[in-house]
This record gives structure tokens, C-alpha cells and sequence, in this order.
């Protein structure tokens, strides 16, 4: 099903202009709702659909864990990739053995993670007072990861 050409421009903006933080909150995004639709698809015995939406889900993940920047926060970006490491096998489980509690758990954790993330968005804008943050990234491949992931038609 081919999206709106209008919606499909307005995405690719939003995602074009979003700052880093932005980006990864909509890689959570990404990541949760194709998930959720590979548990519905495996639930409904529908291999090719749920196939399709946990890889895309795995590549999210991936990215997740490609764009830490293991030199500004070493321990944490260690302890995160190890994190990332684990809900990525776990979709590959489920791929491979058609686990659906594979997939629960990793949905729980990247809604977790994704709630974590939100608060500390939160938290930074009332430090600095926006939403901005002073270090930008090399944005390209999470841009690219985004509009992917949250294109209606892969």
C-alpha cells in the first residue's frame, strides 16, 4: 500500500529537519511498531509479514546501537550497545524459531528504553531550555534509518 505523496514529503521534512535526540526517539518509534506488527503477523500465522517486520526491526536496532559515541561515554555506551546486542539476538530468536515471547521481551525493553528516553529528552530542554542540543552528529544513516522505518511502504 503506497503512502499519501503529501504524507510521504511531510515524513521525509520531519525526519530531515529533526535534531539528533529527535531522530533516536523516532528509531524507538520504529523499532516498537514493527515489532508490534510482527507479533500480530506471527499471531495470525502470517510468516512472510512477521519475516519482514522483525528484520526491519533489527535494522533499527542496529542503528541504535551504531550511533553511540562510545567516546564521549564510554560505560554507558557499552553497557547501551550490550543492551542493543541482546534485543537484537532476541530478534533474530524470534525470526528464527517464530518465539513470540522473544518478541515481548524485546518490545518491553525498547519501550523502556524508549520512556528512558523521553525523560532525559525532557530533562535536558529544562536545563538548557530547549529542545537543541550544542553537539550535532553526522546524522545521515539515522536519517536514512528513520525515514525506512516510518515509510508506510518498504
Amino acid at each position: 500500500m503506497n503512502a499519501n505523496p503529501a504524507a510521504k514529503s511531510y515524513l521525509h521534512t520531519k525526519i530531515m529537519t529533526a535534531n539528533p535526540e529527535e531522530l533516536r526517539l523516532m528509531l524507538y518509534d520504529g523499532a516498537i511498531k514493527f515489532c508490534a506488527q510482527a507479533k500480530e503477523a506471527m499471531d495470525k500465522k502470517d510468516v512472510k509479514a512477521s519475516y519482514h517486520a522483525l528484520t526491519r526491526a533489527q535494522k533499527i536496532v542496529l542503528e541504535l546501537s551504531t550511533s553511540l559515541k562510545h567516546d564521549e561515554a564510554p560505560e554507558l555506551c557499552d553497557k547501551l550497545a550490550s543492551l542493543y546486542t541482546f534485543i537484537y539476538r532476541r530478534l533474530v530468536d524470534a525470526n528464527i524459531n517464530r518465539d513470540v515471547s522473544a518478541i515481548h521481551e524485546a518490545l518491553d525493553l525498547l519501550k523502556y528504553e524508549k520512556e528512558t528516553w523521553q525523560l532525559l529528552m525532557h530533562r535536558l530542554a529544562e536545563e538548557i531550555g530547549s529542545s537543541e542540543s550544542v553537539d550535532r552528529l553526522d546524522l545521515n544513516g539515522a536519517q536514512q534509518t528513520a525515514i525506512s522505518s516510518l515509510s508506510t511502504n518498504a
